[in-house]
């Protein structure tokens, strides 16, 4: 398995990798984008069912990447030779066309193209159009494409084209790393200010005009140009340990997240584990993921949203309610379910010969 160390990729495969550890599936996961953290390295010590392969190699969505792409390929196709993996579980798309001599499975968790029409409202830009040959070509490579919903599936097929062999399947947390607390007063929210996918930037611009405290987990200076904002009535509380956000959201009341483009949501999923009611972007992956189990607002709707979140601040039974609906619906998309269908996917991939022999694992 291929894995992202500066996303929300390393949640999922972490997640994955951890659910299938009942069901004697070993993983060797080869990490790629920066060098691994200590949380990082803390995180896969308590695994028993993963060999940890680190690079630094550049992702496909970075600025000028190629080169590091390309010896990636060279690199994961050297250890598939040596490991001789059942299958192949890709979480980038620019390998999946290389010669594996195996059944491989592409996950698509997000990508530049369908990004920039969900953001931006147009197509990628013209230089962007390598980017988009690479990505196409590794797609339609791989024996099955799963997305983590039909939302995501479906934009991708416009962009991409049709997939022979397609599936969804939900993204899952284990509802036991999250607990509820004794709820207080005040909303929460995860990603960067200047993030305009999450589109954090909308809440920010309702703080004032509500009743309770915002408090944010990321980080609120932009990479580029150093601009720090402040905002009256938000709180930035800096990158977060796992740890550290589970006890927030454990007391958290409220947990927006005006996304715009968002193609599935694991922090959604984590508040509703811990109890808290939502409000999230109106898109199609949010409202099929959540349906009547959180309240939707439009995208760039200032109005919408001050009034839904002084709605629900005024109105505890309301708050309550959709609270209890969130827990409900989180049982749909539990991490043994994830487990259970990702089995089943590996079953299914077609069988493809290879008589090489296997050697011996170090470890």
């Amino acid at each position: 398995m291929t894995t992202d160390t500066v996303g929300g990729v390393w949640t999922y495969s972490l997640e994955l990798i951890r659910a299938m550890a009942p069901h004697h599936v070993h993983f060797y996961l080869a990490t790629m984008g920066a060098a691994i953290t200590l949380q990082q390295r803390q995180e896969l010590t308590a695994l028993s069912n993963v060999t940890v392969y680190e690079s630094e190699y550049q992702l496909e969505w970075m600025d000028y990447p190629w080169d590091d792409v390309d010896a990636a390929g060279e690199w994961l196709l050297e250890l598939s030779r040596e490991l001789n993996p059942d299958l192949i579980h890709l979480n980038n798309f620019c390998h999946g066309q290389l010669p594996w001599n195996k059944p491989v499975l592409m996950v698509i968790h997000s990508c530049v193209q369908t990004w920039w029409r969900a953001v931006k409202n147009e197509k990628a830009p013209a230089g962007r159009d390598y980017y988009f040959e690479r990505v196409r070509e590794g797609l339609h490579a791989a024996d099955v494409v799963v997305a983590p919903t039909q939302a995501m599936l479906t934009e991708a097929e416009a962009v991409y084209g049709t997939f022979s062999q397609k599936q969804v399947i939900n993204n899952g947390r284990d509802p036991h790393a999250f607990r509820f607390g004794r709820k207080e007063p005040f909303i929460f929210s995860m990603g960067r200010v200047w993030d305009e996918a999450k589109n954090i930037a909308l809440l920010t611009q309702v703080a004032d005009a509500v009743d309770w405290p915002i408090y944010i987990a990321g980080d609120a200076t932009h990479p580029a140009t150093g601009e720090n904002k402040l905002f009256k009535n938000v709180h930035f509380l800096g990158k977060l340990s796992q740890r550290e956000i589970s006890d927030w959201l454990s007391r958290a009341s409220l947990y927006v997240l005006p996304a715009k483009y968002e193609p599935f949501g694991l922090s959604i999923l984590e508040a509703a584990f811990s109890g808290c009611a939502l409000v999230l972007g109106k898109i199609d992956s949010l409202k099929e993921v959540w349906d009547r189990s959180a309240e939707f607002v439009e995208t760039n709707d200032v109005e919408g949203l001050t009034a839904i979140l002084q709605k629900l601040i005024d109105d505890e039974f309301l708050r309550n309610i959709m609270a209890c609906r969130a827990v409900k619906k989180a049982q749909d998309y539990t991490a043994a379910l994830m487990a259970q269908e990702y089995l089943q996917a590996y079953a299914d991939l077609p069988k493809r010969v290879n008589t090489k022999k296997a050697k011996p694992v170090e470890t």
